[in-house]
């Protein structure tokens, strides 16, 4: 009889405990934490000794590691298209064919469409309450400076707290500027022509040799002219025009302060959970860490063993703690799915002028942001959610930021879109040890709007093949970046091209250094004859749509520009110490 009892109580606490689980998977809260250029290998969950990450560390102990998640872009504004939405970002138009892939202007009017349904959007419709909170950096406006066609507000935010566009060195006084070799390289010689042409146009008139029409002369000095003032005017004022911080649709400060700038947005994002301690909620919160302008508040400055860069690391670990005990305050921790990447590998080759190293480190993995090579995609990956996701759990296959569309929008009930193809897979069986394999048997790596790579991950095999159409150049030849460019380009001169193409197996060689040849790997042609057919299936489910990243929708557009006051008054105001911020409106 004793038997029978303790079999019945054995019975009722594990249907009660089944019971737990599966209300607990039903709508559960979600936290996004997206760093930004972090590199995998400045955390110590992935290896780093000397950088202090606890935790983030924490994440990686309570909950799943994965060691193979790819970005879908080795580049900010595509990666974060991708993540928001599930989906390649040569799908949604966020892929550029020229040599510039991100936004670099408040004022441009491209951005991540209407048209395209983002994660937000889903569980927003599904009762979540929703947050962004940091960098959003997927466009702003498109015909009026108040329209926020591509505001976050517009993609399913209910709430938006940070920066429109990105973190720049220019940003930042005595930072240098990203713009300035750019601008010597690409805009000298135009302008000595210009200039050239203009002398000889009025030396040939002097002499008699050929009749100009004064007027003539004037309009080409004239359009020259207001072309120059127009861009140093605005280069002159970059700061004010492109660094500001906003609340929803309001400025409340322009330029933006560094001083305890990650205590504002880890404050925001504290208070945003304590507002929904009885609501679903997804938080997003992108930290503006470790892009440059690298900066750390007092109370972390100088502290680390790797200057300013260390610094900005464990001051994110540190919001990452902040993060971790409010949830613990609200007895939040077991209804609540965290997630913690970066939005593509370190900046390798950010060195200041002084030679200090502001870029982060990829671990093993050659190259770095904005190259295919897997220091520029592999990035940490870590979710954490007590008593449904495994804890201290190791997973070496292939997955992608695309895939954490479809895992939140599965767990609050929500419907994925059946009008368009989604290219990530719920990740949720393989956290929970249901499988042991990823969906992800092909993934396409995209250098701008060009496919520069490919991954194969076949069924029967532990192999992890991956095939490069083409490589960037690096400069210098035996250094691991593009240091002459500060960025690596994805055509023309700046790459060489493969025929055949370089096949690695990264599961024999993660670091890419040797590529196989058909004499040291049998199956080379028949690895080669399956991606090519992968790339044909693939290319046949592109559909056309308006490019986003033309230069038409990069370029500066003063009638765009937001401002809280004018641009005659600089667009100066600072509204986070107090006061009412005003209305955004075009100076």
């Amino acid at each position: 009889r004793n038997k029978m009892r303790l079999l019945l109580l054995l019975i009722i606490c594990q249907c009660a405990i089944s019971s737990i689980k599966t209300r607990s998977v039903s709508k559960p809260n979600m936290i996004l934490l997206m760093a930004d250029d972090l590199g995998i290998g400045d955390l110590g969950c992935y290896g780093n000794r000397t950088l202090r990450t606890p935790n983030i560390d924490r994440l990686a102990e309570e909950g799943v590691t994965l060691t193979q998640h790819i970005a879908a872009s080795p580049l900010c504004t595509p990666s974060r298209a991708a993540f928001l939405t599930g989906r390649y970002p040569i799908r949604s138009g966020m892929a550029a064919f020229s040599r510039v892939g991100v936004f670099l202007f408040s004022a441009s009017s491209g951005g991540l469409s209407s048209e395209e349904i983002t994660f937000s959007k889903l569980l927003k419709q599904k009762g979540y309450a929703t947050a962004l909170i940091g960098k959003w950096h997927l466009g702003m406006n498109c015909e009026s400076s108040n329209d926020f066609c591509h505001h976050p507000l517009s993609h399913g935010f209910d709430y938006f707290y940070g920066l429109p566009v990105t973190n720049l060195r220019d940003c930042k006084p005595g930072q240098g500027s990203v713009f300035l070799k750019g601008v010597q390289k690409d805009l000298v010689i135009p302008i000595q022509i210009a200039g050239i042409a203009l002398m000889s146009l009025a030396i040939v008139q002097y002499i008699g040799l050929l009749k100009v029409p004064f007027q003539a002369l004037g309009y080409f000095l004239l359009i020259i002219t207001i072309s120059l003032v127009v861009l140093i005017f605005f280069f002159y004022h970059f700061r004010h025009l492109n660094c500001f911080l906003m609340r929803d649709h309001q400025i409340i400060q322009q330029p933006l302060s560094y001083e305890n700038l990650t205590q504002r947005l880890t404050k925001e994002a504290m208070q945003f959970i304590g507002r929904n301690t009885d609501t679903p909620f997804l938080l997003v919160l992108s930290y503006l860490h470790v892009h440059t302008a690298l900066y750390a508040s007092e109370n972390f400055k100088g502290k680390s063993k790797h200057g300013l860069y260390g610094d900005a690391v464990e001051e994110m670990d540190w919001s990452v703690g902040q993060i971790l005990d409010v949830l613990e305050k609200h007895n939040l921790s077991d209804k609540t799915l965290v997630y913690f990447t970066s939005d593509q590998g370190a900046h390798v080759e950010e060195i200041t002028s002084a030679g200090e190293v502001h870029g982060g480190y990829n671990g093993i993995y050659k190259g770095g942001k904005s190259t295919n090579w897997e220091g520029g995609i592999r990035v940490p990956g870590l979710l954490r959610w007590p008593g449904v996701v495994q804890a201290g759990a190791y997973i070496d296959e292939p997955t992608s930021n695309m895939d954490i569309f479809p895992t939140i929008v599965k767990l609050a009930d929500a419907q994925l879109p059946s009008d368009r193809i989604i290219d990530g897979h719920d990740l949720l069986p393989l956290l929970q040890g249901k499988v042991t394999r990823s969906k992800h048997e092909f993934l396409f790596h995209y250098c701008n709007a060009y496919l520069n790579a490919v991954r194969w991950h076949p069924g029967n095999s532990e192999s992890v093949w991956k095939v490069f159409f083409f490589t960037p150049n690096f400069s210098p030849e035996d250094s691991n970046g593009c240091y002459d460019s500060h960025v690596c380009f994805c055509h023309g001169g700046f790459i060489t091209r493969h025929d055949p193409p370089l096949l690695f197996d990264l599961s024999r060689d993660p670091e890419e250094k040797v590529p196989l040849t058909p004499e040291t790997e049998s199956r080379f042609y028949d690895v080669l004859r399956v991606v090519h057919q992968a790339v044909d299936n693939h290319t046949r489910t592109l559909q056309a749509v308006p490019n986003q990243l033309s230069w038409d929708n990069l370029l500066w557009k003063p009638w765009l520009q937001l401002c809280c006051t004018s641009l005659f008054q600089s667009c100066y105001c600072d509204y986070e110490s107090g006061g009412s911020p005003l209305q955004v409106h075009l100076g």
